[in-house]
């Protein structure tokens, strides 16, 4: 058998071969696909709807950080303060008090916007420790300080979560307006705060039992305002069943000029005449003592002061 053998041929790689012009109209074509591709996402972009932008108002927007502080405030209180209520779930108030105003108009808040967080919040205030006041912020709450069997709204737990903050949402947006919220005065009355204001002071108002009281502000020509929360909401939610008397005090402020009202003046007697048709007793004291204790703490060396020691009363 003859010896047969085969030269060596080589073998080609499978693929294909371009040529040089091939390969520079693919480049071309990849360059116009990327460019298309570019143009389109921008297009897209503009045409996409804008994020809903907020309605400016002319009152503070909401405060930064607005549902950490009240969440913060909610355990503060629960586990700290008030440790009697620490098996409040401040989660769920959390989400309750943000459900109360995001993604609804401003301008519409109702007293219904507000009733899941009560329920959650609600807390029984002993009889004899309510505490009201008007145009005396600072003072009312320096007497419940030292006095901590005593309480305004600002010291329970609602009270104590909102006290000082600002909030809204916008009826075309799931977010919170940090922007600006409505001023009661300029843009709506029934805004997420006012309302939330009104609607919690009622049901202070509606809980309070035995005697209570109110720090009225003597050196200010409107001492009594009927147009104040305590002369329109509180003084008109005052159960006579339950309340069995108001006791004014009516402070003036140490070393100053004006000492406009006194428990005798006539705008004293209008609370007194709103008390009487409620059928709740009234009683009034000109700077009551303990509360002129504390004026006098950061006053000492006033001559209103040097003889707080002899003067009778009682704390």
């Amino acid at each position: 058998m003859s010896d047969h053998r085969f030269s060596s041929v080589p073998t080609e790689e499978p693929g294909c071969h371009l040529s040089k012009k091939a390969k520079v109209c693919l480049g071309i074509l990849l360059c116009v696909l990327v460019a298309v591709t570019i143009v389109a996402v921008v297009v897209g972009v503009l045409k996409w709807p804008p994020a809903p932008q907020h309605q400016e108002w002319h009152g503070a927007g909401t405060t930064p950080h607005f549902s950490e502080i009240v969440l913060g405030r909610c355990y503060s209180y629960t586990q700290v303060l008030r440790p009697e209520l620490r098996h409040t779930d401040c989660g769920q108030i959390g989400k309750a008090f943000m459900n109360a105003f995001l993604s609804k108009d401003p301008c519409h808040s109702s007293e219904q916007d507000y009733q899941l967080l009560l329920k959650l919040t609600n807390q029984t205030i002993p009889c004899h420790t309510s505490v009201f006041w008007s145009k005396s912020n600072q003072l009312a709450h320096l007497y419940t300080r030292v006095r901590q069997d005593m309480f305004t709204l600002e010291d329970t737990l609602m009270g104590y979560i909102a006290d000082g903050l600002y909030w809204c949402g916008d009826a075309g947006s799931s977010e919170v307006n940090y922007q600006s919220c409505p001023n009661w005065r300029k843009d709506c009355i029934n805004n997420p705060m006012s309302v939330f204001w009104d609607t919690v002071s009622k049901r202070f108002a509606e809980n309070a039992c035995g005697v209570v009281q109110v720090v009225l502000n003597g050196s200010i020509t409107n001492t009594f305002d009927q147009n104040s929360t305590f002369g329109r909401v509180e003084i008109h939610n005052l159960h006579p069943g339950k309340v069995s008397m108001l006791k004014a005090w009516v402070m003036h402020d140490i070393g100053g000029v004006h000492r406009h009202h006194s428990c005798s003046s006539p705008i004293i007697d209008d609370l007194k005449f709103i008390l009487s048709k409620r059928n709740i007793s009234f009683t009034c004291q000109d700077d009551y003592r303990p509360i002129k204790f504390l004026q006098c703490v950061k006053s000492p060396d006033h001559s209103s002061c040097s003889n707080m020691g002899h003067q009778d009363g009682a704390f």
